[in-house]
This record gives C-alpha cells, sequence and structure tokens, in this order.
C-alpha cells in the first residue's frame, strides 16, 4: 500500500490510487463533478481494510501527486520535451497530452525558462518522496506519519504553483506580461513559496537580460517569439504578424538600397507596452531603447554613405578633380571605412557593457534600482559614442550655423539679392512645369554674387517649388487674369496671392546627420523659411513701391516744372497722394518690426542659447532635446502655432502685396476703390493683432517675455495706438483719389514712423 501510496505521489495511479477523470473518460461519462483545477486523484471505491483516520491521512497527501503530475507536464510542454515523452508510450503522459490540447500553447522562451525553475523544485520534491521511501524501507513498522512528515512543506508550494500554471495556459501569458505575474505572486507571506517564485522570476530574468545583451552590446533584436518589450514596427505586438523568411530575405535589398539603417532609426523600433513588466518605468524602456537602436547604428555604419561623405569632402578640398578622385576611390574606400567604423565603438565599451549585465545576471533577486542604474550607464555611452560622431566627426555645428544662413534667412544680402533678380519673375504666376528651373536662375546668380565659393555648405542647399493650383494647359495669360481676379478681390479665396507662396528649400544631409536632423525636424525648418521669405519678400515690395513712385515723382516734377499748369496738376495729386503714403509707412512699419523681432529677438537670441548647450552637452539625446527646445522656441515666439495670430499676420502680409501691386498698375487699374478696400481691411487687421498681442491669455504663457518685446516695438511712444485712430480719416481722404472735391481739406494726420 505504502509503495502505490508514493508511485502516486509522483503522478502514477494504479489500482489503490485512481484518475477520476481518465476513469470516467474510460466510462465515456461527462467530467461534470470535478472542475478543471481540482485534484483528479482518489483512493479506489473498493478499498476497505483502511481505518478512517488513514483514509483521511491519505486523501490529504494525493492532491500532492495530482499537482505533481500537472507540473510536471507544464514543464515538459513548455520545454518541448511532450514529444520525446509520448515516444516512450507512457500512458498517463499521453493522457495528460491530451488533456491539454485545447489549452493555448504558443511557443514561449519565457515560459520554458519558467518551466526550468518548475523542474527545480519538483527535483527537491522528488528527492523529498525518495527519502520517505529509503525511511519507510528502514523502519520495520513504517507508519503514515512518517509520508506526512516528510512531505508537509510541499502542501505551501505546489497548490500555489499549480494555480499559477493555470492562469499562465489559461491566459497565454508570455513574456514580459509572465515576468510582471511573477512579480507579483512574489508578494506573499510564505517564505517558502516566496523563494520559489523569486526563482521562478530569476529565471525569466535570465532570458530577458540574454535579450538585453543581445540588444545592448550588439544591436541585436533577439526575439524569436515577440516577447521583448522592444519590439519592430513592422513586425507588429505578435508573432503571427511577423512575415516569413522568404519575404524577409525577399525585402533584404531593398531595404538596404533604401538605407534601412535610418529607417530602423526612426521608425523600425518601439516600445511594446504590452510586454514591458509594470515594475519597469517607461522611462527606462525608452533608454534601453535609445541605447540599443545606437549601438546597432555605432556598429553597422552604411558603406554607401561613407562613399557619399568621402566623396562630398574631396570635392570641396579640391573641385578641379573629381576624375582623380573617383579613379582613386577603391583606394580610400577602406580607409574611410576605418576611419568611420573603427573606433565608433571600442571594444574596451562592449566589454565594460557586458560586465554590467553580466553582474545583474548573477544577482540571486532583482533589484529595481541597480538595473536603473545599468540601464543608465549604457544609454550614457552609447549617447556620448553617438554624439562623437554626429557633433564631432560628422561638423553638427558646421551644418547648424547653415541652416541658420539658409532656412533662417541669417544670410540676409544673399536673400535680399535673390528677391531682386527674382522681382520680375515672381511678378508673374508661376508655370507648373518650369517654376522651380526659373528659380534656379535667380538663385544662382545670386549665390555668384553674394557667397561664391566661401560656403561650403551651400552645395546641399537648392531651391525647390511645389505642384500648385495652374494646370500644365493654362495659358501665361490665363494666369495673369486669374492673378488680376485674386487681386482685385473676385478670384478663388483659397489660391495664395501670386503661387510663389509654397518656394522652399532642400537640404542634402550625409550619413549619420539624418540621425540627428528628421524629416519632422526638416519640415520646421521648411515651415520656418516659408514665413520669413515672404516676410522679407513684402518688406522688400514695400520698399520698392515707394522707391519707384518717388522716382517718378521727381521725373514728372523736372518734366513738368515749367509748366505751370501741368506742374498744378502733378501738385495736387502728390498733395491727394500723401495719406496713402501715409498707410505704406505704417505697413511698412508694422512688416519692419515684425522681421526685426523674428530675426533679433527670435532667432538670435535661441540661437546663442543653443550654442551655449552644444558646447556644454555631451549626450547626444540631451542635445536632440535642445534643438528641438530651439526649433519649438522658434515656431512659438514667431507665432506659427497661434492660428489667430498667424492667419492675421498672413492677411497683413497678402494686404501688404496686393497694396504695392495695385500703386504699381494704380493707372491701369480700374477699381479705384481698391485701395480704400486694402487700407480699411488693414486697419482692421492691424488694430485685431494688436488686441490679440495684448490680450490677457498670453500673459502667463511662457511667451510672454518675446511676446511684450514685440509689442513695445510696434507701441513704442504709443505710436500704434495713436496711429490706429488716424486710419479712419486716412481711408476718407483717400476718397479723393476716386472722386477728388475742393473741400477735401481737414486735420491732417501728424503721426509718423
Amino acid at each position: 500500500m505504502l509503495h502505490e501510496l508514493l508511485l502516486a505521489l509522483v503522478g502514477y495511479t494504479g489500482d489503490f490510487v485512481i484518475d477520476v477523470r481518465e476513469q470516467r473518460k474510460a466510462f465515456g461519462l461527462a467530467d461534470t463533478q470535478i472542475s478543471d483545477g481540482s485534484p483528479a486523484f482518489k483512493l479506489a471505491p473498493d478499498i476497505s481494510f483502511l481505518q478512517p483516520s488513514e483514509r483521511s491521512v491519505i486523501e490529504s497527501l494525493l492532491p500532492l501527486g495530482f499537482y505533481y503530475r500537472e507540473l510536471d507536464h507544464f514543464a515538459a510542454s513548455s520545454r518541448n520535451l511532450s514529444s520525446i515523452v509520448d515516444k516512450q508510450g507512457d500512458p498517463l503522459r499521453n493522457h495528460c497530452s491530451e488533456s491539454a490540447k485545447g489549452r493555448t500553447t504558443n511557443p514561449s522562451t519565457y515560459r520554458r525558462a519558467v518551466a526550468n525553475g518548475i523542474v527545480e523544485i519538483l527535483s527537491v520534491y522528488r528527492s523529498a518522496v525518495l527519502q520517505v521511501e529509503q525511511r519507510l524501507l528502514a523502519d520495520p513498522d513504517p507508519i503514515l506519519a512518517t509520508v506526512t512528515q516528510g512531505l508537509n512543506k510541499f502542501y505551501v508550494l505546489l497548490p500555489p504553483l499549480h494555480e499559477l500554471i493555470l492562469e499562465i495556459e489559461r491566459d497565454d501569458i508570455r513574456g514580459g506580461q509572465l515576468l510582471n505575474l511573477l512579480h507579483k505572486r512574489c508578494h506573499c507571506g510564505v517564505p517558502e513559496l516566496q523563494s520559489c517564485i523569486q526563482r521562478l522570476l530569476w529565471h525569466g530574468h535570465q532570458v530577458l537580460y540574454h535579450q538585453l545583451t543581445s540588444w545592448l552590446i550588439y544591436g541585436i533584436l533577439e526575439d524569436q517569439y515577440g516577447e521583448f518589450f522592444i519590439t519592430r514596427q513592422e513586425d507588429g505586438d505578435g508573432p503571427e504578424n511577423e512575415s516569413s523568411n522568404t519575404d524577409k530575405v525577399r525585402r533584404l535589398p531593398q531595404k538596404t538600397s533604401g538605407d534601412a539603417s535610418l529607417s530602423d532609426w526612426n521608425l523600425g523600433f518601439h516600445v511594446s507596452l504590452d510586454m514591458l513588466p509594470e515594475y519597469i518605468h517607461m522611462r527606462v524602456a525608452e533608454s534601453v531603447l535609445f541605447a540599443g537602436k545606437a549601438i546597432r547604428v555605432l556598429r553597422n555604419p552604411s558603406p554607401f554613405k561613407f562613399r557619399e561623405a568621402l566623396v562630398h569632402q574631396q570635392i570641396h578640398k579640391t573641385p578641379h578633380r573629381f576624375q582623380g578622385i573617383l579613379g582613386n576611390f577603391d583606394l580610400q574606400k577602406e580607409a574611410c571605412m576605418q576611419t568611420f567604423s573603427g573606433e565608433l565603438l571600442p571594444q574596451a565599451e562592449s566589454d565594460k557593457i557586458e560586465g554590467m549585465l553580466q553582474e545583474l545576471k548573477d544577482l540571486s533577486e532583482f533589484h529595481k534600482r541597480i538595473f536603473e542604474s545599468v540601464v543608465d550607464s549604457v544609454r550614457t555611452i552609447a549617447a556620448n559614442h553617438l554624439w562623437q560622431l554626429v557633433v564631432i566627426r560628422a561638423d553638427l555645428n558646421g551644418h547648424l550655423k547653415a541652416l541658420k544662413d539658409y532656412f533662417l534667412l541669417a544670410k540676409g544680402d544673399f536673400f535680399q539679392c535673390f528677391l531682386e533678380e527674382s522681382r520680375q519673375l515672381m511678378h508673374l504666376p508661376p508655370r507648373q512645369s518650369t517654376a522651380e528651373a526659373d528659380l534656379m536662375v535667380p538663385f544662382q546668380l545670386a549665390a555668384l554674387k553674394t557667397i561664391g565659393d566661401e560656403d561650403k555648405y551651400f552645395s546641399r542647399v537648392s531651391i525647390r517649388m511645389p505642384s500648385f493650383g495652374i494646370t500644365m494647359g493654362t495659358t501665361l495669360r490665363d494666369s495673369e487674369v486669374k492673378l488680376g481676379s485674386v487681386l482685385q478681390g473676385t478670384g478663388s479665396p483659397e489660391m495664395s496671392l501670386d503661387g510663389w507662396d509654397g518656394v522652399s528649400l532642400e537640404y542634402s544631409l550625409d550619413w549619420p546627420l539624418q540621425l540627428f536632423f528628421t524629416q519632422e525636424v526638416l519640415s520646421k525648418y521648411i515651415r520656418a523659411f516659408q514665413y520669413l521669405i515672404r516676410l522679407k519678400r513684402t518688406q522688400m515690395e514695400l520698399e520698392k513701391s515707394w522707391a519707384s513712385v518717388m522716382q517718378q515723382d521727381h521725373f514728372d516734377f523736372a518734366k513738368h516744372r515749367k509748366d505751370r499748369k501741368n506742374y498744378s496738376i502733378s501738385q495736387q495729386r502728390r498733395q491727394q497722394s500723401r495719406p496713402m503714403w501715409r498707410v505704406r509707412e505704417h505697413m511698412a512699419f508694422l512688416i519692419r518690426n515684425l522681421q526685426f523681432y523674428i530675426q533679433v529677438d527670435v532667432i538670435e537670441s535661441q540661437w546663442n542659447i543653443l550654442q551655449a548647450h552644444v558646447q556644454d552637452c555631451r549626450d547626444f539625446t540631451e542635445l536632440v532635446d535642445f534643438h528641438q527646445e530651439y526649433l519649438n522656441a522658434l515656431i512659438s515666439q514667431s507665432f506659427l502655432d497661434i492660428g489667430s495670430v498667424s492667419r492675421i499676420l498672413d492677411s497683413i502680409m497678402k494686404l501688404c502685396m496686393r497694396f504695392c501691386w495695385n500703386i504699381e498698375h494704380q493707372e491701369s487699374c480700374s477699381n479705384s476703390r481698391e485701395l480704400e478696400q486694402i487700407i480699411e481691411e488693414f486697419n482692421k487687421k492691424s488694430n485685431s493683432l494688436y488686441t490679440i498681442l495684448r490680450s490677457s491669455r498670453f500673459a502667463g504663457s511662457q511667451r510672454a517675455p518675446s511676446l511684450r518685446r514685440f509689442l513695445l516695438r510696434l507701441n513704442f511712444n504709443s505710436f500704434f495706438e495713436v496711429s490706429s485712430a488716424c486710419f479712419f480719416f486716412v481711408g476718407d481722404s483717400l476718397s479723393t483719389l476716386t472722386n477728388p472735391q475742393p473741400s477735401t481739406a481737414g486735420p491732417a494726420c501728424t503721426t509718423g514712423a
């Protein structure tokens, strides 16, 4: 009997102890009385020689055998040993395998590790059963108390472990979710059970550390079943979304030619919240993500990008020996590769990272503070080496200065010359087929006049003109008519003033600068450039309109000064035009101050702050954050992120351009009330702008200091408040241009800029 009992305690039933489920299944009965998680080992009903006390003791021992069998089956199936066991022809194991067919058994590396821990615990249990058997054989009068005493401690271990595996199989818990479950189960009041769960968690963490080692030392994501909290963007959140090996191989050449390294950096990997354990903070997970991507970049630089960098550098050094460069490229390629990739990540740093991760593996328990400290150290190492690559070797500061010169119009002489050279072109609607090519001529002329060969970054800048709303079949005359209708106020309001508002720049970047200047960053530079070039163009047109009219006025004065009749008419026309030129001065005053505020108070101020950060910072991620703050400050303090203000400024610039166009074509303009409408609208828009900027909604915002500087420039000595009152009189005075009468005299507005 005792031997039958001991066999039942290690999962083998017989005539003395039976498996109720197996028996009911053999008779073809439904298993309705016993739930899935309750013990199924019972004493045979025909056993009559046991005393009630003995029966009670034996029945209390039998659940241990059931739990052992279930745990052993879980360990065997999770470790992919079920097929081996089935080949041995064990009917008991076959029955267990069939009973678990309905459960989800997706492969899992973490579950295999936990199964290894359960095997360790079961081996301790089997040793205890063996010791009990030896004691029973050595005792001339064996008793059940010997069995109870030897296995008493497992009453607090096996039932919770069985409950644990039921939850794992029922919910198909894998990866970081399994670590999270074990971490929660560690918090219990039973020291023995806590030690067992901690051992299982230790086995699970060994898999985590192995994946971290692969990711943080080699930049390789070793995650066969999608259980790591760092996952590929394209693969989804589970293995069911992964492509087959054939598809991956088929996609490999395409990804290489399309620069897969940049794709991996920007969109290739992300933190999977489903597989991130709760005891690992999101900040730590993002540090792991960044460190792995940085190591991946440092260990796998792109040879194609090295060739581009080499050729580009040699072109600037020896512009007349380009053919020699291509001829000697094979000899220089190896040296270039060694220069960029040889010391991007020294072996000593890799050994240091490996040593820190090995210390984590050797710890018997998981310590959150130590884990976070190691991750921060690895992130710092990766960020420092990436900083050296981008800032020192790739000359980041020089490219930042180039972007400021061209996208933020710091080279004012160049863009002044460009706008003057392209002024006649921009007076006509752009042709969709040749607009970009037409702009290249004044762009290159301006470069020859102002830049020459002194700026090595200019070759990276090219002007772009995106498609717009004029079709290929539209003639130039039709376009002029459409433009005239827009200026007259009868055209489509969705169309821009002249179609040239979409002009932008493109900047060519070599690896690894794309890691810093992402598409999102470049789009912000383009947005700022389009705003600033329109502002500068508006300011130039206001100046040109004044210069052209004064030149014509001086010519008329010299021509008609001897003719008293014509001279009096010319003098009267000059007197009538003074209110209009006073309005032009108000427009120029607003545009000049806005331009000066953006270039000096915003761009130069924020540039100095960025330069201080570049000099002091030695961390790539911090430098990226500082640059983002720099761009956000430019957009914020230029009011591009305030819809109400940006719309008003946009409409004011359009009104100024319409004003200049009408002045230039005043004699041929059929609708003479256009100027009155423009001035009336400008009066409303400028007053609305001043009202919005003075509102209390901006008083407590971060842009309040810069806002006050802009308001001070606009309202210096209360000029803006006083001049706004004069606009109404100016509008009435302009009516004399249409219907002159002798009674136009009145109080003159003495306010001026």
